[in-house]
């Protein structure tokens, strides 16, 4: 998951990729815009300042279900899941929850807001923390975190080992980051047995199975914002019927 386009440490995103970049030598570099891609950004922002207020009322009109959410925000490389990916990946962490012996079973969304927003949309009750960069979030109030994968376990301490579901969205495509993404997640999980559900690119699938033994799902995540680099999800379980089972290769 590619994350912003400026050197400095930037907010991630509701599911922070970016498709229409140059890409660095390096993978950890951070990646620069192409000229149509800037043209693209430059038009986005110009009418982002002249948006009517309707235009939100019509969206929400004509998917009624799905819960109110903060605009993208190009400059910070955010893009969302699209309805049906995050009311799936919704769906897969209630009957989580409900498959748990404790009723109250805890789960972590790590810079996976939209996730989040859909989560509470199904049911307000469910217990669950979203740890995120970007600060405009904290209207979540103690649900919030803030949360800077360069320092993985600068967390508070009430949240070590208290999580039985652990929902992950890593903001650069490089192994450096997904390291310390899995040193979070180690960090939040209860115990071995907790579920645990990645999402990030297929580039990842060797160093997601290495560093955190997760298998890629045949579930397709997909973002409103129709992207370039091709995402998967991984688990650390069997979802059997569920999100297309394991694609196992033959």
């Amino acid at each position: 998951m590619e994350q912003n386009l400026s050197a400095q440490t930037l907010p991630n995103s509701l599911s922070n990729h970016q498709d229409d970049v140059v890409a660095a030598a390096d993978d950890d570099d951070p990646p620069s815009l192409s000229l149509q891609a800037l043209e693209a950004l430059k038009e986005f922002l110009a009418e982002q300042s002249q948006a009517l207020p309707d235009a939100a009322a019509e969206t929400r009109a004509a998917d009624s279900a799905a819960p109110a959410l903060i605009s993208e925000d190009w400059r910070l490389s955010q893009f969302w899941y699209d309805p049906h990916t995050a009311e799936t990946l919704a769906q897969e962490v209630l009957t989580l929850c409900n498959s748990l012996p404790d009723s109250a079973a805890r789960v972590a969304c790590v810079a996976c807001p939209s996730l989040y927003a859909y989560l509470k949309n199904n049911d307000s009750d469910v217990p669950v923390q979203l740890l995120e960069y970007d600060k405009r979030f904290e209207q979540f109030g103690s649900d919030f975190t803030f949360y800077d994968y360069n320092r993985p376990e600068d967390l508070p301490l009430e949240l070590k080992h208290a999580f039985d579901i652990v929902v992950a969205d890593p903001p650069y495509l490089s192994r450096e980051c997904l390291e310390k993404v899995a040193q979070t997640v180690s960090f939040l999980a209860r115990s071995e047995k907790s579920y645990l559900l990645l999402l990030t690119g297929a580039v990842q699938k060797e160093r997601a199975a290495e560093l955190m033994g997760l298998h890629p799902c045949g579930f397709r995540p997909q973002h409103s914002s129709k992207l370039g680099n091709e995402f998967r999800l991984f688990t650390n379980y069997d979802p059997a019927m569920r999100l297309e089972g394991w694609d196992v290769e033959k």
